[in-house]
C-alpha cells in the first residue's frame, strides 16, 4: 500500500512538472546516468578497487572464522580435562571472537559503503558538473535521472549524448 502511494505521489509530482513545464514554455531533460558511468575510464578502476577491498575484507573474515573453528575444535576436544578457570577463560575466548566477527561483519558493509563513495566521488562531481554545463547551455529547467521517472513524454531532451560529449566519452 505505501509503495502504491509513493508511486502515485510521484505521479502527480511529475505530472504536475510536466504541465508546470508546458505552460511556462520551460524545458526539461533527461540524462541516463548509469550509461554514462559505464564509459568513464575512472569506473573501471575504482570496480578493480572496490574488488580488491571486498578481497581484503572477505581475507580478514576468514581468517577471523579460521580463528574461530580452531578455538572451538581445541575447546571440544579438551574442555573435559580442563580446569574451571581454564575452560571459563577458553569460554571468555570464544564468545569474544564471536563478538568481534559479528562487529567485523555489522561494520564491513558500511566501510564498502563508504569506500565506494569515497572512490566514486571524484568521478561522479565531473559527471554532475557536465550536467550542470549541459543545462546551462541547453537552456533547461530540470534534468532528471532516466531511470526514475516514471514516463518520458515527446518533448523531453535527452541530454545523455551532451553530457558524454562534453566529458570526451
Amino acid at each position: 500500500m505505501k509503495k502504491l502511494t509513493k508511486v502515485l505521489v510521484l505521479l502527480v509530482l511529475a505530472l504536475g512538472i510536466g504541465f508546470g513545464a508546458n505552460a511556462q514554455g520551460m524545458k526539461i531533460g533527461y540524462v541516463d546516468s548509469q550509461a554514462i558511468i559505464d564509459l568513464m575510464p575512472e569506473s573501471a578502476k575504482i570496480q578493480q578497487d572496490m574488488q580488491a577491498y571486498y578481497s581484503e575484507l572477505q581475507a580478514e573474515l576468514q581468517a577471523m572464522a579460521t580463528e574461530y573453528q580452531t578455538k572451538m575444535r581445541d575447546y571440544e576436544a579438551n574442555s573435559a580435562t580442563m580446569s574451571n578457570i581454564l575452560r571459563q577463560s577458553k569460554e571468555k575466548e570464544i564468545v569474544d571472537l564471536q563478538g568481534r566477527i559479528q562487529d567485523f561483519q555489522a561494520n564491513a558493509e558500511s566501510d564498502f559503503a563508504a569506500k565506494q563513495e569515497e572512490l566514486s566521488k571524484p568521478m561522479l562531481d565531473k559527471i554532475k558538473k557536465a550536467i550542470d554545463d549541459v543545462v546551462k547551455a541547453k537552456g533547461l529547467a530540470y534534468v532528471f535521472e532516466k531511470t526514475v521517472i516514471l514516463s518520458i513524454g515527446d518533448s523531453a531532451i535527452d541530454v545523455t549524448p551532451d553530457v558524454k560529449a562534453k566529458l570526451g566519452l
